[in-house]
C-alpha cells in the first residue's frame, strides 16, 4: 500500500486519476489526472457521478457492503460474496486479519486482475502461479467454504489456494467462480488473473461445488444458456467443462484486449442489494440515457421477457451490465449473463418476489405489465417477442433430458415457468 494512502487508477495504459479514502472521515477522493483530461480522449467512460474537473471530487454517500466507501465505479471492481470468503480466507491463511484491510488496500491485490479494465497500482505482491487442477481447486474449494468447520493453512494445500485466491476474488457474485485462460493451440489451462491475449480463449467458470441442494445448478444453467440461445438472446459462448462446470467466455477479455465494462450499480450508484431503484424500467432508462443503439434496447426487453416467463428471479441491477467502445467513445449493451432459475427446487417458497420489479410490482406480474413496458419504451412488435420466448419452453424437456437434469428438478422448474399469452 502507498505510504500516502492513495493509489492511481489505470485505464487503457493510462492514469486517468488517483483515488484516496479517509478512514477517519469515512469519504472516498478522486481526482482526474490534469494530461488525461486535456488529452480529451475517452470522455464518456464514467457518465455519471464523476465530473469531468480537475479538482478533488469528494464521495462520502456511498457506505455499507457494496461500496464500501467507494465511488461506485470504483467500488465494481471489489469483490462479492465468494469473492470475500476467498480474501478472507487467504489473508487469515497468512496471519492478516481481513476485517482490517481497507477498500484500498484491496484494490492494490485486485490491481490489473480485476473483471473490466480498470486496473489499480501500486500492485500488492502476489506469487505467481502457472498451472490450474480444477479437481484440486474444487477441492480445497470444500474445505474452505465448509464454514461449520474451522480451516487452517496447514490443513490446505497452498499452491491451490493461492490459485484460488488470484483466480476466484476477481469475478463477482455470490456463487464459486474462477477465471481460467484456455490456450487456443494446446489446450493448456491457466490463471486467468492476468492474462488476456488473443492466443487463448478466456473463461469464467462456476464451479460444482458438493451439489447441496441435491442437484447440479450449473447444468442447469447452461440449459437456460441453451434456452437463451434459441430465442436469440446475446450471450458469450459457453460450455460445461467435466460435464459439470459452468464455463463462459469473458466478455471483458475480447480480441486480445480488455474491455471497459460496468454494471448497473457501477454505473449510477444504485445498491444491488436495496430495492430503491431495483426496476427494469430503471434499466431501460439508464439504456436510453446512455445513448446504446436501439437493437440494445428491443434486446433488453427480450431479457425481461426471458427472465420473467422462465422464472429468473435474481435479475439484480449487478446483473445487468454495459460494454464501452474505445473507439466510437460509446456504450452499448453487454451479453446477457447469470440467466438461470436461482431457487432451490426442494424449498417451500409461500412467495417469491423478483429483485427488479416491472410496471411496480415484484409478483403477479402479467401480460399488461409487460406491455406497459413495451408502450412506454417504443418496443416493436413485443407480442411477438413475448410468444418467441414463450415457444422456447417447448424445449425445456429435451434439453434436460440431453443433459441428464432430473426428473425432479426438471418438473421442479418447469412449474415456475409463466405463461403470458394464454392459447
Amino acid at each position: 500500500m502507498s505510504e500516502n494512502n492513495i493509489i492511481e487508477v489505470i485505464l487503457f495504459g493510462q492514469e486517468i486519476g488517483k483515488l484516496g479514502y479517509d478512514v477517519d472521515k469515512r469519504a472516498s477522493y478522486f481526482q482526474y489526472n490534469p494530461d488525461f483530461l486535456e488529452s480529451n480522449q475517452y470522455t464518456n467512460i464514467f457518465p455519471y457521478v464523476f465530473k469531468r474537473i480537475k479538482q478533488v471530487q469528494v464521495f462520502n454517500k456511498f457506505e455499507g457492503e457494496t461500496f464500501r466507501g467507494l465511488p461506485p465505479m470504483i467500488a465494481d471492481s471489489l469483490p462479492d460474496m465468494f469473492g470475500n470468503i476467498i480474501f478472507k480466507e487467504w489473508f487469515e491463511a497468512k496471519n492478516k486479519e481481513f476485517k482490517k484491510i481497507a477498500p484500498l488496500e484491496q484494490l492494490t491485490y485486485v490491481s490489473n486482475r480485476g473483471m473490466g479494465a480498470l486496473e489499480y497500482h501500486p500492485t500488492a505482491e502476489i506469487p505467481k502461479s502457472s498451472t490450474i487442477n480444477i479437481d484440486e481447486i474444487v477441492e480445497v474449494l470444500n474445505k474452505v467454504l465448509d464454514l461449520k468447520n474451522e480451516t487452517a493453512a496447514e490443513a490446505l494445500n497452498d499452491a491451490a489456494l493461492l490459485n484460488i485466491f488470484k483466480i476466484g476474488t476477481s469475478a463477482g457474485g455470490a456463487r464459486p467462480k474462477i477465471l481460467i485462460s484456455e490456450h487456443k493451440g494446446t489446450g493448456k489451462i491457466i490463471p486467468g488473473d492476468i492474462e488476456y491475449s488473443e492466443g487463448y480463449n478466456h473463461y469464467l467458470v462456476k464451479l460444482s461445488i458438493n451439489e447441496e441442494w441435491g442437484y447440479n445448478k450449473e447444468k442447469v444453467e447452461y440449459a437456460y444458456y441453451l434456452l437463451a440461445q434459441e430465442v436469440g438472446i446475446q450471450m458469450m459462448p459457453s460450455k460445461l467443462i467435466d460435464s459439470k462446470h459452468f464455463a463462459t467466455l469473458r466478455y471483458d477479455r475480447q480480441n486480445g484486449e480488455k474491455q471497459h465494462v460496468l454494471t448497473a450499480t457501477g454505473l449510477t450508484g444504485w445498491d444491488f442489494k436495496k430495492t430503491d431503484d431495483a426496476s427494469y424500467e430503471n434499466v431501460f432508462k439508464l439504456a436510453l440515457d446512455l445513448k446504446v443503439p436501439y437493437k440494445d434496447i428491443q434486446e433488453l426487453f427480450k431479457r425481461m421477457v426471458f427472465n420473467l416467463v422462465f422464472a429468473n428471479t435474481d435479475d439484480h441491477l449487478k446483473n445487468h451490465s454495459f460494454i464501452y467502445d474505445k473507439e466510437t467513445n460509446a456504450w452499448g449493451l453487454a451479453p446477457a449473463y447469470d440467466i438461470t432459475y436461482p431457487l432451490n427446487i426442494n424449498a417451500a417458497y409461500l412467495r417469491i418476489a423478483r429483485v427488479l420489479s416491472i410496471n411496480g410490482k415484484r409478483t403477479d406480474i402479467g401480460l399488461e405489465d409487460v406491455m406497459t413496458i413495451a408502450e412506454t419504451f417504443a418496443i416493436k412488435n413485443p407480442k411477438g417477442i413475448i410468444k418467441e420466448v414463450q415457444e422456447v419452453i417447448n424445449s425445456w424437456d429435451s434439453i434436460t433430458k440431453e443433459l441428464n437434469i432430473p426428473e425432479k428438478v426438471k418438473d421442479g422448474i418447469k412449474k415456475e415457468f409463466l405463461t403470458l399469452f394464454k392459447e
